[in-house]
């Protein structure tokens, strides 16, 4: 999606097109995937420049709903001594927190001195999942994106709620581009990689995955119908800066990469 409408990412470039549909949210909840696009007429084209994505909104703008998970790689577990969840950890975080790439999100001053990032794969439903059977669950699926599910370490430990560490402003960034489902050959092999302060942080995949994207989906959907549109963050590998106690600050900037997907970068700011 681009300030002037939807697009296509093309020969280097956005070939803006012609429809109907106001975002890409809007075609995920009135069709269920992305095909609709595929034959669009090309309006005009936009060249990207050296930070591909940078100021394009959120794909998906306003989501219905934000799932989460805690705790979802082996890696993280193995890094913390954690013991492996027989259950995955759920959580919802406001739609309001969504923002878009290159966005300045705010550091809450006085309320946090452990503002995290965590690099994840977004799923984007795009059929409605209610007790749904694992082998039918990935079919759901609409698209995937980046995400960087920021988190106040000290505010989830105080208060006990992921809601209220990860709901502040521009707290889920997702972006710079959806990648179709009909597009990923391997959803278990999908690569997820953060930079913070241009230092490589986290480098893994969907391969390590404890709950696998099907599985989680399935799960979550015994508890909650998810709906398309529906965004469900799927976990964050080692690497965070909970894991090395070293957390964001202002002028710092984080860039996360989905393979497949246009690079997800922000700033924080004071």
């Amino acid at each position: 999606m681009t300030s002037g409408g939807l697009g296509r990412i093309e020969a280097g470039g956005v070939a803006v097109l012609d429809t109907p549909y106001p975002d890409a949210g809007a075609v995920i909840e009135a069709t269920g995937s992305l095909d609709a696009l595929a034959e669009a007429k090309v309006v005009r084209r936009i060249p990207l420049d050296g930070d591909a994505g940078t100021g394009l909104p959120a794909p998906i703008a306003r989501p219905r709903a934000v799932w989460g998970i805690g705790m979802n790689y082996h890696s993280k577990a193995e890094l913390t001594g954690r013991p492996v969840p027989d259950e995955p950890v759920l959580y919802l975080a406001a739609p309001s927190s969504v923002c878009g790439p290159g966005a300045a999100v705010r550091l809450p001053a006085g309320q946090t001195a452990e503002m995290d990032y965590e690099a994840e794969i977004a799923v984007v439903i795009g059929r409605t999942l209610d007790h749904a059977a694992e082998d039918d669950a990935w079919s759901a699926v609409a698209a995937v994106t980046a995400a960087n599910d920021m988190t106040c370490r000290d505010i989830m430990k105080r208060t006990g709620w992921p809601v209220l560490a990860k709901s502040f402003p521009g707290f889920t960034p997702l972006g710079a581009s959806l990648l179709g489902r009909d597009e990923i050959t391997r959803p278990d092999a999908i690569g997820v990689r953060s930079w913070v302060r241009g230092e490589s942080r986290q480098d893994s995949s969907s391969a390590d995955m404890i709950f696998p994207i099907p599985e989680l989906l399935a799960r979550i959907s015994r508890y909650a119908v998810l709906h398309p549109g529906d965004v469900v963050l799927t976990g964050t590998p080692a690497g965070t800066g909970q894991d090395r106690g070293d957390f964001l600050r202002p002028g710092d900037t984080v860039r996360v990469e989905i393979d497949g997907v246009l690079p997800l970068t922000i700033r924080v700011r004071a």
